[in-house]
């Protein structure tokens, strides 16, 4: 069941899932050392499905310097392939335009991935550069209109 929230908002249960989920994926498996938890996630409006006491898709939406952003988008890997990337970002998608539209979006998604938001009419901009140790790429979408 897919879950919207701000950080005051969740529950002890659906924080420790999404910091193991976001641990597991871009500290562990992706062999990078950054603080993965950060700031912003006490400003972020969070997007989640759980399935069976589990988070299966997670992304977080806030402001950023008149723009709006999102990241820290995951899907665990044994729901893959299941499409709930795709039903995530649409999620997404209707939080910004609920919460904040109007608003340029720009993200740092990971190279690996630009395919994936170039579906969702983003456009990358410039060279990629590197962020905390893995290959990133500047996207940006035009404002949602309300």
């Amino acid at each position: 069941m897919w879950e919207i929230k701000k950080f005051s908002e969740l529950t002890t249960k659906e924080l420790f899932e999404i910091l193991y989920l976001r641990t597991k994926i871009f500290v562990v498996d992706q062999k990078r050392i950054y603080q993965e938890v950060d700031d912003q996630d006490l400003h972020s409006i969070h997007i989640f499905d759980m399935v069976d006491g589990k988070i299966a898709a997670y992304a977080r939406v806030f402001s950023q310097d008149n723009k709006v952003s999102f990241g820290r988008v995951v899907t665990e890997p044994s729901f893959r392939g299941q499409g709930l990337g795709n039903e995530l970002m649409k999620h997404v998608l209707k939080v910004i335009h609920d919460e904040f539209p109007n608003r340029e979006i720009e993200i740092e998604a990971q190279a690996q991935v630009q395919g994936f938001y170039e579906n969702f009419s983003f456009e990358a901009q410039g060279d990629t550069f590197i962020f905390q140790h893995t290959p990133h790429i500047k996207m940006t979408h035009a404002a949602i209109s309300a």
